[in-house]
């Protein structure tokens, strides 16, 4: 009997373990089959959010990491050239007649870089060497990027980080900079592509009027680039600060670093279905006290261009005024502000899936209140090499081949004809004179 209680009693305590452990294998695979469902919940819910969040933040955005550059020269001959050697802000001054050679006027490397949706950076280094002005090469190149070896040196002309949407259509950028003067197209960004450089697209030609005199196309500072209606980019602004020294510490146009800043502003807008473009654009910088006036000295710019673009051809006028305040002094009429004007008149257009022209006339005042009969005016306008003296007539045509796109080949001419505004009778004189070039230039792009 107590044998048969004993197997009785050890069969139902296996069984009763037995039980035990299906039920807590069960409990278990029942607990994981629950946890993993709750895990595969999170995990989709997560994932969409943040697919919801990428979509929702810019579906558009492309990230760039582009290195890219672009070169551009030519080989030229120089038949003729004025024989005071006036025109000092031309790449030709003081070049020697009948003077041949191949010749780099820019080089770029540049790199861009999205360090995130919200920030980019921009570095562009350049070298603009200038045609070498030594007679039978016994003299190094003068006013050129070079060392003193005479090699050709890079230089910082873009160091910036662009900040972008800091509100709806509106960028800030900080450091130095391209000014809303002549071209800042940018990717992925609010800068306008519709001003006077971009659109006249033959920068490897010449650069545009204001650009030719020396008005500021790159600077240190801080800028808004923005537009009014960011769906659909027809209208914009940009407001810009600046040193008024571009790449240097100090400039002739700005000896007083530090304690003067140029103001930018520019509002352009895009009409008729984006064929007619219109740029307005005005600067004021403030640049000291003048030696011989009590009153302080600045400069300033308005200027106006216009595009229409049609299929065939495209028609460019560009037209500016700049004042310099106490810019000039002479014994007739004492202290005066000096007015400069120009007028840039431009047509280019296609004649095959290759080949393009172009043309253009620029006529250039530096002081429309000459006064012939006075016989010496003294300019202290603190602004690189301007002049009171001479008026300046420029023409240049040519044709354009491209083999593929990036890749430019332009048989033209270059020509700048100046024209004394003294009396003939004036001691010192000059006669009217030219300087003729002619030039067969490439051009080609790289990365971009």
């Amino acid at each position: 009997m107590k044998k048969m209680f004993t197997k009785l009693f050890s069969t139902a305590l296996l069984i009763a373990f037995m039980l035990t452990g299906l039920a807590g294998k069960a409990q278990q695979n029942l607990l994981a089959s629950v946890s993993a469902k709750k895990t595969a919940k999170v995990d989709t819910v997560v994932t969409e959010k943040k697919n919801a969040e990428v979509k929702k933040d810019d579906p558009a955005f492309v990230p760039t990491r582009r290195l890219w550059g672009y070169a551009f020269g030519d080989m030229y001959f120089a038949p003729h050239v004025d024989a005071a050697n006036r025109g000092p802000e031309t790449m030709y001054n003081g070049v020697p007649s009948n003077r041949n050679a191949f010749q780099f006027r820019r080089m770029y490397l540049g790199y861009d870089y999205d360090i995130n949706q919200k920030f980019s950076a921009e570095v562009l280094l350049a070298s603009e060497p200038n045609a070498n002005t030594g007679v039978n090469g016994a003299t190094a190149i003068q006013n050129g990027d070079n060392l003193v070896d005479g090699k050709m040196a890079f230089w910082i002309k873009n160091f910036n980080l662009r900040i972008r949407e800091i509100w709806n259509g509106t960028d800030l950028v900080v450091g130095e900079m391209s000014t809303p003067g002549f071209a800042l197209s940018t990717g992925n960004s609010n800068a306008p592509n519709s001003l006077s450089e971009a659109t006249w697209g033959y920068r490897f030609i010449e650069k545009t009027i204001t650009d030719f005199h020396k008005n500021n196309s790159y600077d240190v500072g801080a800028a808004l680039q923005g537009t009014f209606d960011p769906k659909t980019k027809n209208f914009g602004y940009v407001f810009m600060i600046g040193n008024n020294t571009t790449s240097s510490l100090t400039s002739a146009s700005n000896p007083a670093n530090g304690f003067y800043k140029i103001f930018y502003g520019d509002i352009w807008g895009k009409f008729l279905n984006k064929k007619l473009y219109v740029d307005i654009y005005a600067h004021y910088a403030p640049t000291g006290q003048a030696t011989f006036a009590t009153g302080g000295q600045s400069q300033s710019m308005q200027k106006i261009f216009a595009a229409y673009n049609t299929k065939p051809f495209t028609i460019g006028v560009e037209a500016y005024t700049q004042m310099f305040r106490n810019g000039v002094v002479s014994a007739a009429h004492g202290v005066e502000n000096a007015t400069a004007q120009g007028l840039s008149i431009w047509a280019k257009g296609a004649i095959d899936s290759k080949w393009g022209w172009f043309a253009r006339y620029d006529s250039y005042s530096p002081y429309t209140n000459f006064d012939s009969a006075v016989p010496t005016y003294s300019t202290q306008t603190t602004y690189g090499s301007y002049t009171t003296l001479y008026k300046e007539t420029f023409y240049t045509a040519g044709l354009d081949f491209q083999p593929v796109p990036k890749i430019h080949f332009s048989p033209n001419l270059w020509l700048v004809n100046y024209k004394d505004q003294r009396a003939t009778t004036t001691t010192g004189y000059v006669g009217p004179d030219h300087t003729l070039v002619v030039r067969a230039t490439f051009y080609y792009t790289f990365g971009k």
